[in-house]
């Protein structure tokens, strides 16, 4: 799309080119953008008080599944799920997508409920700043971490015990022994936890002002439709052995084997493929206090997109 390889129809388009964090910052605080990536749990938080002026379709960018994301210290003791009870967690932010998915599966598949652990927010290699929405979240034991600090140095400092992040600590990339992943062997975990659920959490979706599908009722398909379009260009390309787009040796197998999984399209868009995962989201949205009710999925999406096809 951003190339011209993939039109939005009846579109000029301006495309920014930035990072999640930034794009997420300019959007939460400022709503510079028409069209825009966003964080699914921050959205539903957002929209939850009322006056957020965009509205998703269900183009979803970014997933992840949960079990990879949790980090913690080595000679905490915690070597199973159970044992972060009690513990001091930190996070970037508690509105997290991430964050909102690790702790409804710790909650669904082991019984262990955010509120069975303190929380410190702040950013994970250097000082940040996340919380990009205000929540009232007075039944927990959040906090900041003081200014200047950063989770990673925390836990290499003992001061708590676990992260949940967006990404790998730079201290795990580095090999430094005194991080591990809660989940070992994440892959198997997480290929076992969609066997068995058929989730597969969405990380971001695809925001347009709401003023504008007001005023243009064809643009939310249009979007849709270039953004569906694109997506099938690359994953077909996953399996090209002659020029491969991924600078990894088994990019094709890899591809085969996830299919094998989870079908041909195993990326999905739209609300119905992917109902099973946004109900689960929204219900935990409502459960950690993110969301004062409960979205009903076709809440969350131009209507218009509910009951897209692929021509």
């Amino acid at each position: 799309m951003r190339t011209g390889e993939v039109a939005v129809e009846g579109c000029d388009t301006t495309y920014l080119v930035t990072r999640p964090g930034e794009t997420f910052f300019r959007l939460f605080n400022h709503q510079e953008f028409d069209v825009a990536e966003m964080s699914l749990s921050t959205y539903m938080l957002a929209r939850s008080k009322g006056d957020w002026p965009y509205r998703a379709i269900p183009v979803f960018l970014s997933r992840a599944f949960p079990h990879s994301s949790i980090y913690v210290r080595a000679g905490a003791g915690i070597a199973q799920p159970a044992e972060l009870r009690g513990r001091v967690v930190g996070a970037p932010s508690y509105h997290l997508t991430r964050g909102l998915c690790v702790r409804g599966m710790l909650q669904d598949e082991y019984g262990v409920r955010p509120d069975d652990m303190a929380w410190r927010i702040g950013g994970v290699d250097a000082p940040e700043d996340f919380d990009y929405v205000g929540v009232d979240l007075s039944g927990l034991d959040i906090k900041p971490i003081a200014k200047g600090a950063y989770l990673a140095g925390l836990l290499l400092d003992g001061e708590i015990d676990a992260i949940v992040s967006y990404r790998d600590p730079q201290i795990l990339y580095d090999g430094n022994p005194g991080i591990s992943r809660l989940f070992g062997d994440f892959r198997e975990a997480e290929r076992r936890y969609y066997e068995k659920t058929g989730i597969f959490p969405v990380m971001h979706v695809v925001g347009i002002r709401e003023t504008l599908v007001e005023k243009y009722p064809w643009l939310a398909r249009s979007v849709f439709k270039a953004f569906d379009a694109a997506k099938l260009r690359c994953t077909e390309r996953l399996n090209d052995l002659d020029a491969p787009i991924v600078t990894l040796p088994w990019v094709a197998a890899e591809t085969q084997a996830t299919m094998a999984l989870m079908g041909a399209d195993f990326w999905p868009y739209g609300v119905e493929p992917n109902r099973t995962t946004l109900e689960a989201q929204t219900r935990w949205s409502h459960e950690q206090g993110l969301s004062p009710t409960r979205f009903a999925v076709e809440e969350l999406f131009v209507p218009s997109t509910l009951s897209w096809y692929r021509d």
